[in-house]
């Protein structure tokens, strides 16, 4: 391949995954109600925490943001993955596509630090009960959301901005959205240094901020040890189950995908496991959330006894 002659590439291909013409309706169809439920899920959870004084506690205002955060999250690479289902190869213009690029890595990148903020408000809520409320005051629960969203938008300029400046000879890229291992393989020049910040990069970032969440969890596990009865101990944990889960599924997928071996890269399996943080866990979030959770079950008996009131009277 002659590397001195480079061309600007206009459009890109997402190739998305490779299926028989009897499964692509199928798997259509099923991307589809999935993607539907899943924004359907997270709204549900924004209103609810929103219209239901019973659940307007710190807790439940970052799992509202987060769920927010999942809105954009999902519906930032599920519409190429259902273009692609749909159509076989999806062109997608270049600035678009680094435009995606830049968006879920930094959607991406605010969940991390927001599962960080999630994990900080546990542990002042277990470990320091009784000045929780003047440590998570709303001034400063709108500061800690605020910041996650900075940081991590701040943070994605890094990878995107170098991988938007490669020159690149193919545009095939072999994947259901634009993301940056894929993006790198069309490239004109040699891009392991590129690799090597990416996964800087990326890597501390989960790194510092997967170390935080479990020194806050070791300080929890400790302060719920010496709780007197196992009712209390179990009560105290059971608040911290939905967000353990929602961290191994986030954090242990994206590692795997970005700081994993190449091997996985190189069979093409990243693509199905990139879909567990892409796709499958904005979809598990408002069922993880609300499943187990009685304060929410019982804030859906009072909004649905309040909507059937207000109907009544009509």
């Amino acid at each position: 391949m002659d590397h001195t002659n480079y061309t600007w590439t206009p459009t890109f291909i997402l190739t998305g995954f490779t299926t028989t013409r009897t499964l692509q309706p199928l798997a259509f169809l099923g991307t589809l109600c999935v993607y539907v439920l899943t924004l359907a899920g997270n709204l549900f959870i924004i209103i609810l925490v929103k219209t239901d004084s019973g659940l307007s506690t710190p807790m439940y205002f970052f799992i509202s943001v987060l769920s927010f955060l999942e809105l954009w999250y999902v519906s930032t690479t599920v519409p190429t993955l259902l273009h692609t289902l749909l159509h076989g190869h999806s062109p997608i213009p270049s600035a678009a596509c680094f435009l995606q690029l830049y968006v879920f890595h930094s959607l991406g990148m605010t969940e991390c630090y927001l599962l960080g903020v999630m994990a900080l408000d546990r542990y002042l809520a277990i470990c320091r009960p009784l000045h929780y409320h003047a440590l998570m005051s709303r001034q400063v629960q709108l500061c800690l959301a605020g910041s996650t969203w900075v940081a991590g938008f701040s943070a994605a300029l890094v990878p995107a901005g170098l991988t938007a400046s490669l020159p690149f000879c193919l545009k095939d890229v072999a994947y259901y959205f634009c993301d940056l291992a894929p993006l790198m393989k069309l490239a004109c020049v040699d891009t392991s240094w590129h690799a090597q910040v990416y996964i800087s990069v990326i890597g501390m970032i989960n790194t510092c901020n997967l170390a935080l969440i479990l020194g806050l969890y070791g300080g929890i596990v400790k302060a719920v040890l010496k709780l007197p009865s196992a009712a209390s101990r179990a009560k105290a944990f059971s608040t911290c189950s939905s967000h353990i889960i929602v961290v191994t599924l986030f954090f242990g997928s994206a590692f795997i995908v970005y700081v994993g071996p190449a091997e996985i890269q190189a069979e093409g399996r990243d693509k199905l496991i990139a879909l567990v943080y892409t796709f499958l866990t904005p979809f598990l979030n408002p069922i993880i959330y609300t499943l187990r959770n009685k304060e929410v079950k019982e804030a859906v008996k009072r909004v649905t006894q309040r909507i059937r009131a207000v109907l009544n009277r009509l």
